[in-house]
This record gives structure tokens, sequence and C-alpha cells, in this order.
């Protein structure tokens, strides 16, 4: 306990066994419940730390809540690393004196004593001789500049002048620039500080990417007059490269590219009796060719695959890969390690299950047995595909596995690899989803998809930027190769632009999968996923039907939009504007410029129909203060990014969207 009590630190991590989450270049809050006996005042500052104990910024914090003494700093580190940060508690003499030398002398009491024990806080504060506690602490105050002292020393001189009025004199030691000095150079009396609390600080793309998910074998995929197939590779999907980062997508995402096990394969749809001609899972991991390490040789080469992550470098986009620890029944693991399996009574071993959905293909593995077997095998995976140029995994059900595997896993390749990023594929239940991000995953899937009404999503954005932003970092998909929901169904193509322009704004990392361009909504009857699913067949796509739907137009003015504004790409900054409709959503993604990179203020609005099918009018309330930029005559103009339209907004503006013209404004904000 400090000598100036500070509790209820946050973002602390079960009590700081695990470090909190933070970014380059982020702005980040630190928080804290301050309070000391009495009614003195006291100060107290957040402090950061690199892993050399040397420090990198420090922040006051001022009380947000008044009346439950809740302080709040901002800190930021510039580069990736290990960091610390703690606070800083200390009497504060002169704030103390201001407030009781105010009432006093306008009361006309004690007057000469307030006087006196002025002029000493100013001799104090001009030779920086603040009272340390404990004797041990490090937190001295510091003297002022000597233009400084030479002002508080005049002060002191004004405050002992007795041929001043009172009022003459206590406004000396009251004065802007007093307190201005006071403020720089504080007298730290009885300073203390917390213990150290541990914060990782990652890359920008922890925080921030547009993700395209594909299929590389159907990619270029043809079927022969035979009804055999030619399979994707990946020099054809180097040929798909310019579409997909001219879009504005940074990260492309790669399904499982191993080989694919023949027992149990599945078939089309999931039916389990493969014909001659169906590919299979490419979950079902493992084939005589090799497992995890190696590449489905339909594919191609390890040549081929450097020359697509050399290819997609060049073109802006990062390596993502599905880390899908299974195996099909003729994984190498399988006969090397069954013990890295479970064996039922009657000898067989289970696979995969997910009632009422079953994955014969799929054997899961057994932690139990021999954790430090299987651990080291995954550890060497891990690694073979970092040296092929792979920067990001997209881990498949970690939920499934110990976290304590996570854990260890995460840390070391944090120690070894901090570039490699790690996002989990996680539809579960929300401790799991959270402790996932709290023990060391980069990103993490969420509830999104199924958050469709406008008090579930304006409730579920708030929770994720405010409630869980040091233990998670959202990644918002529409849809996967796995889920397509009943809106995506039934709204058709509007609703694939409201929840595209929903994702890109609503969380600094989104992703879509391929096909969505074309509007690819045909259920498979039962379930929520599409039909004809790709997992279990090729699926090459004829992208000259895009044009039609406007959907992928839609999605490179979201992608330039989120490139253009910081706000955006940022987790935290989001306020919910009021709507007198209920099919209508708004929200202000906001910047200061204390904490943007270019140190000029940034907002972003959205407004967004959530109706897919009607038009909708609304009222919409927007703080000017969020803004940042000046007002004529309580009016600004905006600009809607989605179709370069303008107009002029002041704090409460009416808006019509129509579907099947516009479904939401994405405006950035100008002076008017």
């Amino acid at each position: 306990m400090t000598r100036i009590p500070v509790t209820e630190v946050f973002p602390v991590i079960e009590d700081g066994t695990w470090p909190a989450k933070a970014c380059e270049g982020e702005a980040f809050p630190v928080r804290a419940t301050v309070f000391r006996e009495g009614h003195d005042a006291f100060g107290v500052e957040a402090v950061l730390c690199d892993i050399a104990g040397t420090e990198v910024m420090r922040s006051p914090m001022r009380d947000i809540a008044p009346g439950l003494n809740r302080y709040e700093g901002w800190l930021r580190a510039a580069l990736p690393g290990t960091y610390t940060f703690h606070i800083e508690s200390w009497a504060d003499p002169y704030a103390t004196w201001a407030h009781d030398a105010s009432i006093k002398v306008s009361a006309g009491t004690d007057i000469e004593l307030m006087c006196e024990e002025g002029a000493q806080l100013m001799e104090r504060a001009a030779e920086g001789a603040a009272k340390p506690y404990p004797p041990s602490t490090k937190v001295q105050g510091q003297p002022p500049n000597q233009e400084a002292q030479e002002h508080l020393l005049n002060t002191a001189a004004i405050l002992r002048d007795r041929q001043k009025t009172p009022q003459e004199r206590i406004s000396a030691g009251l004065s802007s620039l007093t307190r201005k000095i006071f403020g720089s150079s504080p007298l730290r009396d009885l300073a203390d500080t917390t213990r150290k609390f541990p914060l990782n600080v990652d890359r920008r793309k922890a925080l921030t990417g547009s993700w395209y998910e594909i299929f590389p074998r159907s990619i270029g995929a043809e079927m022969n007059p035979d009804g055999t197939w030619t399979s994707g590779t990946f020099r054809e999907t180097i040929k798909d490269l310019d579409r997909i980062s001219e879009m504005g997508f940074d990260v492309l995402y790669l399904t499982p590219i191993h080989p694919i096990g023949t027992q149990y394969r599945k078939g089309k749809n999931n039916t389990l009796n493969a014909g001659p001609n169906d590919p299979g899972s490419p979950y079902g991991i493992g084939a005589p060719e090799g497992g995890h390490d190696a590449l489905h040789p339909d594919l191609g080469t390890w040549e081929d695959f450097a020359a697509l992550v050399e290819a997609a470098k060049e073109h802006g986009l990062e390596i993502a890969l599905d880390l899908a620890l299974q195996c099909s029944p003729d994984h190498p693991w399988v006969k090397e390690h069954p013990e890295w399996f479970t064996t039922r009574v009657d000898g067989t071993i289970a696979y995969a299950e997910n009632p009422p959905k079953k994955y014969q293909d799929i054997y899961p593995l057994n932690f139990d047995n021999d954790p430090e077997g299987i651990y080291h095998a995954i550890r060497e995976v891990v690694e073979k595909w970092v040296e092929q140029g792979v920067t990001i995994f997209r881990v498949d059900n970690p939920h499934t596995k110990p976290l304590i595997f996570w854990q260890r896993l995460l840390h070391e390749m944090r120690q070894s690899h901090p570039e490699v990023l790690f996002l989990a594929e996680a539809f579960t239940k929300p401790a799991m989803m959270r402790t996932l991000g709290a023990i060391g995953f980069h990103q993490s899937y969420t509830y999104f998809t199924w958050r469709t009404s406008k008090t579930e999503l304006q409730d579920y954005f708030l929770e994720l930027a405010q409630q869980t932003d040091h233990l998670m970092r959202p990644a918002f998909w529409p849809t996967t190769h796995d889920i397509l929901t009943p809106q995506m169904t039934d709204g058709g193509r509007n609703a694939f632009a409201i929840r595209a322009v929903l994702a890109a704004t609503g969380s600094p990392t989104w992703g879509i999968y391929s096909g969505y361009e074309l509007v690819e909504s045909d259920p498979r009857p039962g379930f929520e996923e599409q039909n004809n699913n790709e997992k279990y067949e090729y699926r090459p796509r004829d992208w000259s039907q895009a044009e039609q739907y406007g959907i992928a137009e839609l999605l490179k003015n979201l992608n330039l939009a989120r490139s253009s504004h910081e706000a955006l790409q940022q987790l935290r900054g989001l306020t919910i504007c009021d709507s007198s409709s209920d099919d209508v959503i708004a929200f202000v993604k906001h910047l200061p410029g204390r904490h943007s990179a270019s140190g000029k203020p940034d907002a972003v609005i959205v407004v967004v129909n959530l109706d897919p099918h009607e038009v909708r009018e609304s009222m919409v309330g927007v703080d000017p203060a969020l803004l940042g930029v000046e007002l004529a005559y309580g009016q600004y103009r905006v600009r809607d990014m989605l179709d370069g339209q303008t107009y002029t907004w002041s704090d409460y503006n009416y808006v019509k969207l129509d579907p099947s013209e516009r479904v939401a404004h994405v405006f950035e904000v100008m002076p008017l």
C-alpha cells in the first residue's frame, strides 16, 4: 500500500500475473482509485518504463468520476517490446494551500499565516525540496528552471509584503504562472509508487488489419472433360493478388495448405463418403506425403510457396496461415505417436465432434499423455512456417486445447519471434474467449457475426472498446467459410453491404471470406453455412460477375477510409450517437490530437441502416466536441467516403438511407 493509497489499478490482468495489451503508437488508459485521509490535496501520475526500467513516458492522471476518486491518464509506447507501468502518488502541499488560502483570505481569517505558509512553499519549490516518503523512494521534487525560480522567489516576497492588500498577496500565489510552475514541477511530499505491472506492446498489425481469406486450391481450379479437377496452385494465387490488393486488403489468409488424408475423407457438403473427384477438407490434415510441416503437392513446391510469399509482400500483403491442430487418420503422427490421441474402449481413435456436426476425417490431439512431446512437435511446425515467411497464424479452435499449452507457446514465440502474431478463432463461452486473449493471443474472433440489432451492436461495440480492450483485440468477420447467418441469407446484397460497413468501421481488424464480393448467400439446408461449402470442393469464381453487386467497390472504399483515418485504426475512442430510429445505428470513432501520430485530431461519423429491405429515416445527434474541428455557427462539413457526397451538419441531423441506393454513411469531418 502506498502512502497515498492507489487501488483498483487498470489495465491489470490477474493481479499483474499476465501482461496487459498495447500496440506501438497506440495510446492506452491507465486508471486507478486514489484517495487519502483527511482533506489535503494529492497528485498522481502514470509512468511507463521499458524492459531496462528506463522511464519512457509519464502522464498526469485526472479525476474522471468526481465523488468516486477514479483517476485516469494515458500512456503510449512508440516501439514494440516488453514494458511495465506503475503509478506515483504524492501529497500536494501547494494545491492544499491554494484551496485553504482562497477560502480563508476571502473570509478574512488567518491571513498572515496563509501568506507565510505560501511564501515558504514558494521557497521550497524554487529549491525542488519535496519531503520524500518513505526514505528509500526515488521520487523527489525537481527544481524548476532559473526563470521559474526567480518568479517563485519574487512571489514569496510579495506574499510577505504587508504593504500590499491581502488579496494582492494571495493572488500572486494563485496566479496562472505560479500554478503552471507547480503543475510542471510539483512538490511531491510523501511520494510513493505502486509496484510495476507488466505490459506487452505489439507491432501495429496486431491492432489493425484488413484480412482476405482464400482456399488456394480454388484459385485457377478447372474441371476437366472427364469430370476430374485440376487444382489451383500458389502460382495461380499470385495472379489474383492484384485484385485483392486493389481492394485495400493487407493480410492474405490461407486455409490449410497441407496434404489431406483419404481415410474417412468427406465429400460434398460434409457427406460421409467422398467421390473419386472430391478433394476432401483441408482441415483433415496429413497423408503419406506429410503432415503439418508439408505442402499439398497439388498446390506446388516450396519454391512456388516462396514466390507467393514474396509476391504478396510486393503487394503489401502479409501471409496468415491456418494453424489447425488436428490430424487425419493418415497423418504420420497417428502411427508414430498413437498416445497423442484418445483411444476409445473399442480400440478406435476418437474423431472430432461438435454435435450435431461430426468430423470422422479428423482426430483431435490429446494433450494429457505426452504434453511435452506434442508441444515440441507443434513448436517445430510453427518455427518451420515462420522460416517460410508466415508472419500471422489464424489458430483454428484454440479453445479445444489446454490454455497452459498456448500460454507457453505464445510466450516463447514472443521471445524468439516478437513479430509473429496469433489470432484465436474461438466462437465459444465469453470466459474462454477473454482468457485466450489474456494469456497471449494477439487477436480474437468475436460474436460480431451474431450481433444484429441496434441494441446488441451498441452494447457489444462498447464492451470491446471499453471493457475488454486490455484483454483481447477483436476481429470482425461478417461471414466465414463455416458461418453464414440467416441475416445474410435473407438480406441478400444489402445485408452484405451493411455488415461490411459495420465490420470495417466497428473494429480496427476485420476480414472477409473470398466470394463475399459475389454475395454468396445460398445456405445449406438446416445449417448456418454455405451450401456447396468450399471446405469440401473446388470453388473457382468468375470475378467478372462481381461488378453487378458493387460490393468489391464498397470494400475498396472502406479499406481506403480505414487507411486514411487513424480513428478507424483504433479500438478505443468509440462513442454511440443518439438516433431516433430503432433500425439506424450511429457512432463516432474519434482520436484526440495528443494521441495521434500526426498530432492532429481525427474523427469519422458512421451511420448505418440495419434494415436491408426498407428505407429508414432518423435524426442523429453528434457531440461536436468529439470531432476536433472548428465550427462555423455551430456547423461543419462532412464528406461521405463511400460516394464522395458532402453535407453540412450540426449537433442534430436528418438522415435518410434507402438500402437500394446506400446502406450507410461513413463521414470524414471537415471545417465548414
